[in-house]
C-alpha cells in the first residue's frame, strides 16, 4: 500500500522511477478520490489542464520498490467532447499507460456504459468494482469471473474506503501488458465492444446533431444492448429490507422531509460548527451566552500564557509610541497589548490567524468533509434543484456557496464544477458578494454577538436576501444556457477517517499558505498608512456616502479599506469605534459585500477573465451602495 512518507517521491538505489502512469477514470461520485488517496497518500498535487479550468490530481505512489505516477481524471459520464471534463479526460486516456476504470458495484448497469468506451479506446485497462461491501448489504451479488471473461479486461473488487482489494487492484494493473493493448488500439486486433480500435477516440453518439470530426461513433443503442446481456448473466438480485440508512436516503430528497432533514443538517452542523470552533479559541463548551464548561485550554489562552509576556518586554525595549513599536507591537490598550485591537505584526498579525480565525477554519472543515464524505451534499443539490433553477443555477451549485462559507478562495474556484461560464459567473458574484467566510463569520459572531442574537441573525437574514435578489437579477440579466441537474447520488456511508484527515490536513496548510503573509502584509500596510495619516485623507474624501447613506462615523472607512486586504482583520477594526447595535450591522453588511479579499479577488478574475471578473465588480459596488443605504434609510 502507499505511504506517505517524506521520501516516498524520490527514487534511490534501491528504487528507480518507473515513468508508467496509471490513470483513473469513472463517472462522479464512484470512489475515484478515496481510491486514489490510497493509492498516493496524501502528497499529492492538484492542477488545471492547460488551457481549461478543469482539475485534475496528480501523485505518486510507491509500490514494490518502485515509484508510480498516478493521476485522477475528472469525473465524467460519457467520453463525448460535448464539455471540458470529457474531453481532458480523453487526453489524459491519450497520454496514460494503464487504466483503472472505477465503477460502482451498486448501479453497474449506469457504468458500464463509460466502460464500453474506454475499452474503445484499446489501451491497458482494469476495472476496480468498487463499493462492493455496499453491493453485497443491498443484495447484489456479481460474478466477478463472468464479468471479466465478458468484457475482456481483469475485474477486481475493491472497497476504497477501508482499502479491501486495493493492493490486489495494483497487482493487476502492474501485469496488464502494455505491448499488446498497444497493438491493439493501433487496430490490428479488434476490441471487445466490437468497435476496431481507432486513433480517433469512439464514444457513444449521445447527440447526433453534433459534429465530432475523425471519431469514431458507437451506436447508444448497440451499447445499451450489449450492457443488458452483461448484466444479465452476471448480475443476481436477493430480496431484503429497506434498512434505516436506505430509509434516511429516501428522506433526504423527498420534497417535504428534504426540508426538515436540511434545515435539522445545517442547523446542527453550524452549532458544531460554533461549539468547536470557541472550544479551540477560549476552552468554553456551549451553544450561546456563557459556556456550560470551561477548561484551561485554547488559543486564547496559549498566546496570553506564552506569547502576552515577550512581547511585553519586547515592547519596553521598542519604547512605545515609537515607529517600530507601532509596526510589531501596535498600541496599548490600558498599558497591555491586546491580541485583536493592539494591531502590530507580531500581535494582532499573528493572534488574528492563528488564534481568532484558524479554530473557526479547522471546524468548518471538519464538518463539511464530513458531510461531504457521507454522501450528504449530493443529496442536499438534489433537493435544492428547484430553489437554486429560480437563480438561473441549479443544485450543484450550493457546493461551491457551502465551500464559499468555510473561505471564499476555494467556494470561487469551485465553480469549475458547473458546466456553463453562465453558471460560473453568477455563482462566483454570489459568492464573493452575499457568502461570509469562516474568518469573517467568526468575527462576527465574536463581535456582534456581545450585542445580543438577534443583530447577527439580522446581518446573516440581510445577506441571504441579497443572495437571493441578486441572484433574480442576474437570472433574468444574464445570456446562457440554463442545464438540469445531472448527477450520480451516492449512498450514505460512513466517513473514512483516514481520507478524512488528510483531507482537513490539506485544507488547513493550504489556508495558512494563503492567509497568513496576507495579514502580515495587510497589518504592516496599514499601520504604515496610519502613521503618515493617508487614512485621514480617505476619510474625508468618503465622508458623504460613510455618514449620509450608511450612517457610519467616517473612521469606519479605514476597516473598509483593510477589508479589501483582509476580512477578519477589518471587522475586528470596528471594535474600538463604539459603534451603536445599526451601526454595527451596517457596517458588517457592507464590509461582507464590500471587494472580497484580496486573494478572492485574485481567484476571481483568474475564474471568470477580466470581462466578467470587472461586471461582477461593477454588480458588487452597486449592491453595496444600494444595501447599505436601505438598511440605514429604513432602520427605525
Amino acid at each position: 500500500m502507499a505511504k506517505a512518507n517524506k521520501d516516498s517521491s524520490k527514487p534511490t538505489k534501491k528504487r528507480k522511477h518507473v515513468a508508467s502512469d496509471i490513470l483513473l477514470v469513472g463517472q462522479p461520485n464512484v470512489g475515484k478520490s478515496v481510491l486514489f488517496s490510497r493509492m498516493t497518500g496524501i502528497r499529492t498535487i492538484a492542477s488545471n489542464y492547460p488551457g481549461t479550468t478543469v482539475g485534475y490530481t496528480s501523485g505518486r505512489m510507491r509500490f514494490a520498490n518502485d515509484i508510480y505516477d498516478v493521476m485522477d481524471a475528472p469525473g465524467t459520464y460519457s467520453l463525448e467532447p460535448l464539455d471540458d471534463a470529457a474531453r481532458v479526460a480523453v487526453n489524459l486516456i491519450d497520454d496514460a499507460k494503464r487504466i483503472i476504470n472505477v465503477v460502482d458495484a451498486t448501479h453497474l448497469e449506469r457504468h458500464l456504459t463509460l466502460t464500453m468506451e474506454l475499452l474503445a479506446q484499446g489501451k491497458p485497462m482494469i476495472i476496480a468494482l468498487n463499493m462492493s461491501d455496499e453491493a453485497r448489504h443491498k443484495g447484489i451479488e456479481i460474478d466477478i469471473k463472468k464479468l471479466a471473461l465478458r468484457l475482456g479486461v481483469p475485474v477486481i473488487p475493491t472497497v476504497a474506503r477501508t482499502g479491501e482489494g486495493v493492493r490486489r487492484l495494483i497487482l493487476a494493473a502492474l501485469s496488464l501488458d502494455i505491448d499488446k493493448r498497444e497493438d491493439l488500439r493501433k487496430g490490428k486486433k479488434k476490441g471487445v465492444t466490437g468497435v476496431t480500435g481507432v486513433t480517433g477516440h469512439p464514444h457513444i453518439l449521445h447527440h447526433p446533431e453534433a459534429n465530432h470530426k475523425g471519431h469514431k461513433h458507437i451506436p447508444e443503442q448497440t451499447v445499451w444492448r450489449r450492457v443488458g446481456k452483461v448484466v444479465n448473466e452476471v448480475q443476481v438480485l436477493h430480496h431484503h429490507h429497506h434498512t434505516f440508512g436506505q430509509w434516511l436516503e429516501d428522506a433526504s430528497v423527498h420534497p417535504v422531509w428534504g426540508g426538515l432533514v436540511a434545515m435539522l443538517v445545517l442547523a446542527v452542523s453550524f452549532i458544531l460548527i460554533r461549539m468547536i470552533g470557541e472550544f479551540l479559541i477560549g476552552g468554553g463548551i456551549g451553544i450561546v451566552g456563557n459556556p456550560w464548561v470551561e477548561l484551561p485550554f485554547g488559543t486564547e489562552k496559549l498566546f496570553d500564557v506564552a506569547w502576552k509576556p515577550v512581547m511585553m518586554k519586547l515592547s519596553g525595549l521598542l519604547g512605545e509610541g515609537s515607529f517600530l513599536h507601532n509596526l510589531f507591537i501596535g498600541q496599548l490598550i490600558g498599558g497591555q497589548i491586546d491580541f485583536m485591537q493592539s494591531f502590530g505584526i507580531l500581535t494582532s498579525g499573528l493572534f488574528i490567524p492563528l488564534g481568532a480565525v484558524l479554530p473557526y477554519i479547522v471546524s468548518f472543515y471538519f464538518i463539511l468533509s464530513i458531510l461531504e464524505d457521507t454522501g450528504y451534499l449530493p443529496r442536499l443539490a438534489v433537493f435544492l434543484d428547484n430553489v437554486m433553477h429560480r437563480l438561473g443555477l441549479h443544485g450543484y451549485a450550493i457546493i461551491p456557496t457551502l465551500l464559499g462559507l468555510g473561505c471564499n478562495v476555494p467556494g470561487v474556484m469551485a465553480t469549475r464544477i458547473l458546466e456553463t461560464r453562465r453558471q460560473r459567473f453568477i455563482t462566483a458574484t454570489l459568492i464573493s458578494i452575499a457568502v461570509p467566510c469562516a474568518a469573517l463569520q467568526a468575527m462576527i459572531i465574536g463581535l456582534v454577538g456581545n450585542r445580543g442574537l438577534w443583530p447577527v441573525a439580522l446581518i446573516y437574514g440581510i445577506l441571504f436576501v441579497v443572495w437571493i435578489g441578486i441572484g433574480l437579477i442576474l437570472r433574468f440579466t444574464s445570456k446562457g444556457f440554463r442545464p438540469e441537474l445531472l448527477i450520480e447520488i451516492p449512498p450514505y456511508r460512513a466517513p473514512s477517517w483516514r481520507a478524512l484527515g488528510s483531507k482537513l490536513w490539506m485544507r488547513v496548510t493550504g489556508f495558512l499558505k494563503e492567509a497568513l503573509p496576507v495579514v502580515l502584509g495587510a497589518v504592516v500596510v496599514v499601520n504604515i498608512l496610519y502613521q503618515f495619516n493617508v487614512f485621514t485623507y480617505i476619510a474625508r474624501a468618503t465622508a458623504p456616502v460613510m455618514s449620509f447613506l450608511w450612517g457610519l462615523p467616517k473612521e469606519a472607512i479605514v476597516p473598509l479599506l483593510v477589508g479589501i486586504l483582509r476580512k477578519d482583520v477589518a471587522i475586528g477594526m470596528f471594535a474600538p469605534l463604539n459603534l451603536t447595535i445599526k451601526q454595527l450591522v451596517i457596517g458588517s453588511v457592507v464590509l461582507s459585500m464590500f471587494f472580497p479579499c484580496i486573494a478572492t479577488l485574485v481567484i476571481l478574475f483568474r475564474e471568470l477573465g477580466w470581462k466578467d471578473g470587472l461586471k461582477s465588480i461593477g454588480i458588487m459596488l452597486a449592491a453595496v451602495i444600494v444595501v447599505g443605504a436601505a438598511i440605514n434609510f429604513i432602520w427605525p
